[in-house]
């Protein structure tokens, strides 16, 4: 069975946690092992944080004010998108060591962590970025949803 979703956001701090909530209901709803669904709602909720502080732009002469967040349950297999109208990067940010005790700048670290594949990059012919990733899924025994 596949469930999908996807979410069209404020760009304002409030909408991490409800994303993160959606994520984890859903995951828990569908019985995947909650250890899988701590780490992906931690790195949902790092992307989102970067959108909301990141994602800002003008999109056609008017500023973007919102995000999307996309997420997929298909099989054994979790992916999620947050895309953003922000300026979008360079080349793609290379991972880079950082301090443990760091405010800020961990995000794209901790995604990278959590999940099996992350792809960040710029929207296609548009300004923006797109943060994607994904994590082998594992199941509880009572899961109603479980992959065959």
């Amino acid at each position: 069975m596949s469930i999908w979703w996807s979410l069209h956001l404020r760009r304002e701090a409030a909408s991490v946690p409800l994303a993160r909530r959606l994520l984890l209901g859903t995951m828990e709803t569908a019985g995947v092992d909650p250890d899988i669904s701590y780490d992906l709602s931690v790195a949902l909720s790092e992307a989102c944080a970067n959108a909301v502080e990141h994602g800002g732009g003008t999109v056609q002469g008017a500023s973007s004010e919102a995000y999307r967040v996309t997420a997929y349950l298909d099989g054994e297999k979790c992916r999620i998108e947050v895309t953003d109208s922000g300026p979008g990067f360079g080349p793609a940010p290379a991972p880079r060591p950082v301090r443990t005790d760091a405010e800020h700048g961990r995000g794209l670290f901790l995604i990278r962590e959590l999940a099996d594949h992350v792809h960040i990059g710029n929207k296609p012919g548009r300004e923006g970025t797109v943060v994607s990733f994904d994590k082998i899924l594992k199941w509880r025994e009572d899961a109603p949803l479980m992959a065959v």
